[in-house]
């Protein structure tokens, strides 16, 4: 059970949403939940756009915590934080060199890697490399060395956008194109099958704590990003499905990721489990989804708690200091 929070009444909250990333509209969405979640339990909340107006708004405001509920590289990449850091004021997440460490998934499966953690074998492609090599023989090389399936995803991007699971060689280069349109580096990973969690972690003072695994079951047999947007088209069980040692296993590794790379109040670590058992790091998000389909919101309600007393108490933690 997560512990409750005294209301709010005296904390001014400056939530920060929506941006020009490809994921605006999910950050809106975020935004406009946790301004209500926070709004319920007695704070006083303005949402904002991260625009050229955004310090004078600060100055006008003067919020005693400012949540970025911004998805994509506008908000996850670690730039909008090192400029939060720049006004004094708290913030809620992750610090500037966190958030860019776990913003590239290649570096996040480097450190998961060191600190002894089960990830799967990939292969780092930059789009001017991979020109530069010849393409055509970069993707001979992969498909020599590397067994089918595989993932192939911006190194970059959230919400599955750009991500596809590729069968064999003849659809690889197609797949690549795709990542590139969301950055200019993608990662060519192997496939792992198995059950897909995602475990959210939290700090709201009082030390980390990993929240029920979220199991997805996606009806059409993939959780792209048009899933994870669409009522309806996954299925979530939380807890996950699985024996209770391999999920305690799952909080482990994802509080494990979440300290080594300082992610502070809260971040979302996803996980695949094979068939034996064995849980795989694919990803840490930096700034969860907190829509009503997102997966953070059901973690939080499995264990009884409610989102205002949960968000209040994330926000008192960053305003002062801990996490």
């Amino acid at each position: 059970m997560i512990p409750g929070h005294q209301k709010g009444q005296n904390l001014r909250i400056l939530v920060l949403a929506g941006g020009i990333s490809h994921e605006r509209d999910i950050s809106l969405k975020s935004g406009r939940r946790v301004a209500d979640a926070l709004t319920d339990a007695g704070a006083t909340v303005i949402i904002r756009e991260p625009d050229e107006n955004l310090f004078n708004h600060i100055a006008e405001d003067a919020p005693d915590v400012i949540w970025p509920t911004l998805h994509g590289a506008s908000g996850e990449d670690g730039a909008l934080r090192d400029i939060l850091g720049l006004t004094s004021v708290p913030f809620v997440g992750a610090a500037a060199d966190g958030a860019r460490l776990a913003w590239d998934k290649s570096i996040a499966k480097i450190i998961a890697a060191r600190t002894g953690l089960q990830t799967p074998a990939s292969v780092t492609l930059p789009k001017d490399t991979f020109r530069e090599l010849d393409a055509e023989s970069v993707l001979a090389q992969v498909a020599k060395h590397m067994s089918f399936p595989v993932v192939v995803k911006p190194a970059r991007s959230g919400s599955a956008q750009g991500v596809t699971i590729v069968e064999d060689a003849t659809h690889l280069s197609r797949a690549m194109i795709d990542a590139y349109v969301y950055c200019d580096v993608a990662i060519i990973e192997k496939f792992v099958a198995g059950t897909e969690l995602a475990v959210t972690v939290i700090n709201q003072g009082g030390g980390l704590l990993a929240l029920p695994a979220v199991e997805i079951e996606a009806t059409g047999g993939r959780f792209g990003y048009d899933e994870r947007v669409t009522a309806g088209e996954v299925n979530y069980f939380v807890p996950a499905r699985l024996d209770q040692q391999i999920l305690d296993r799952a909080g482990k590794i994802a509080v494990q990721i979440h300290e080594e790379l300082c992610l502070r109040h809260i971040s979302r670590v996803d996980l695949i489990v094979d068939e034996n058992g064995v849980a795989w790091f694919l990803e840490v998000n930096v700034a969860p989804g907190l829509t009503e389909t997102s997966l953070a919101p059901q973690a939080i309600l499995a264990t009884g708690a409610t989102l205002s007393d949960v968000y209040l108490g994330i926000a008192e933690a960053a305003r002062l200091g801990r996490g």
